[in-house]
């Protein structure tokens, strides 16, 4: 029998995760497209270093994550990255409900981004993003806070609509 890394241990904490208690239909819809989106790439990044790189797993995985990048590109998505930095200055207590991995990809000034679709935190670091962090990142993804914050009437998703109007 093949031992379990401690990455498919994370990937199983990750699934054993569940928003049964929540209703995913009354969040905002460009919230909960970017925070699917960060969900993916959190299951990408923590998949590659779980599994074979070139798994079918794998494959159908970047293969999704290249359709959400076009997406992502496209209004009334595409708003988010900008609403980020704005929040982040203006509003820095309804930015802080988001997990950390979150802020760092969309901040102005920290190096963190997603690449190749896998969430890296420092550029300069070679070595994989250690399993307890994922394990942090996933806790966050679920936090109660931050998830309120991705419904319709929450007062994030209020500043999101105000700023949309603005950029028109």
């Amino acid at each position: 029998m093949l031992e379990v890394n401690e990455y498919a241990r994370v990937l199983q904490a990750l699934y054993n995760k569940s928003l049964i208690l929540e209703d995913p239909s009354d969040f905002h819809p460009v919230l909960s497209f970017w925070y699917f989106d960060a969900m993916a790439h959190l299951d990408y990044s923590i998949s590659v270093l779980a599994f074979n790189a070139d798994s079918p797993r794998n494959l159908m995985s970047r293969e999704y994550l290249k359709h959400r990048t076009d997406q992502g590109k496209d209004e009334p998505m595409g708003v988010f990255p900008k609403f980020m930095i704005w929040l982040e200055a203006n509003h820095p207590e309804d930015y802080e409900k988001f997990p950390l991995f979150v802020q760092k990809i969309y901040s102005s000034t920290d190096p963190a981004s997603y690449r190749s679709f896998r969430i890296i935190l420092n550029p300069d670091e070679r070595r994989p993003v250690p399993p307890e962090t994922l394990q942090i990142m996933i806790d966050e993804m679920f936090d109660r806070s931050f998830i309120s914050a991705l419904y319709k009437k929450s007062s994030v998703a209020t500043k999101l609509d105000e700023f949309t109007r603005s950029c028109r």
